[in-house]
């Protein structure tokens, strides 16, 4: 994470500038709001969005983050004025220093922002809501949710290719969640994808007519909810930690991860609740 717990104790009174956010029922509701310019990335839009994702993973609150987007179009990839000045570490198109910026009303982050790792770490469900189109760098935000519900309408391309780019970080997500002929193939020939193909070959996980949006977004928050959030957080935490395990590590550091979840107050309730036969009551001490 780019900031600390005390850093992320509360979302600025004044809120962002490019954001909004809202917190109900352990969901939070992260909506980019950049409409005019189709939700391109800019550097504090990817500043605000990294304080408020490291608001998500630190608050016991929030058990889960939904991601959605004013406007028409999801989002349009990194602000392509944004590279007409490099990024100190030279990671260029999806990554941003924290070097010159407008001026921001939260600290600024402890290292350059990169999409892919802001969502491997938030460690808790995200739910992409995706209306509209995603281009670009906005495949790091629907790749890195853990599930991404889109309106039949919706439309998906990686157009860098046709600007002499490459999106090299979209890729390396890809290839988690597809097969790498249909990754490379989205990268090699910037083709638009329905979002009917995009389900097919497992970028979305659900597509729904966009009237029917919302209530499946609520209709899947509410079941993620009625399961432990200590549980998917150790979940999601250790499946990420446990790629870069050599394969002979993998099974003693997760069953390490299940000792640990085994001593949690959530783990001792959903045993308990088991054995007396009632629901369990999830609480927050995690």
């Amino acid at each position: 994470m780019l900031y600390t717990p005390d850093q992320t104790a509360q979302l600025p009174a004044e809120g962002f500038r490019y954001l909004l956010t809202s917190l109900d029922d352990h969901v939070l509701t992260i909506t980019l709001n950049r409409p005019e310019k189709k939700n391109a990335l800019n550097t504090l839009m990817l500043v605000e969005f990294a304080f408020a994702l490291a608001y998500a993973h630190y608050a016991t609150e929030v058990w889960l983050v939904v991601l959605a987007a004013s406007g028409d179009t999801f989002c349009a990839g990194m602000d392509l004025k944004s590279l007409a000045q490099p990024s100190s570490d030279g990671s260029g198109f999806e990554s941003v220093s924290t070097g010159d910026r407008e001026s921001m009303s939260i600290p600024e982050p402890s290292g350059p922002v990169r999409l892919g790792e802001l969502m491997a770490g938030l460690h808790k469900p995200c739910i992409a809501r995706v209306q509209g189109s995603v281009y670009a760098g906005g495949f790091l935000l629907v790749g890195g949710s853990t599930y991404v519900v889109a309106a039949d309408a919706a439309t998906f391309s990686l157009p860098e290719v046709k600007r002499g780019l490459f999106p090299f970080q979209v890729l390396a997500l890809l290839l988690d969640i597809m097969p790498a002929r249909s990754a490379l193939d989205l990268c090699l020939r910037a083709q638009t994808l329905t979002a009917t193909d995009a389900l097919k070959i497992g970028l979305v996980t659900n597509v729904v007519p966009i009237n029917e949006l919302d209530r499946a977004i609520t209709r899947l928050a509410d079941e993620l909810k009625q399961v432990s959030p200590t549980a998917i957080q150790f979940g999601l935490q250790a499946y990420q930690q446990q790629k870069s395990l050599p394969s002979n590590k993998q099974q003693a550091f997760l069953y390490e991860q299940f000792s640990q979840l085994q001593q949690t107050s959530d783990a001792k309730e959903g045993m308990a609740a088991f054995l007396e036969k009632r629901k369990p009551t999830w609480g927050t001490n995690r």
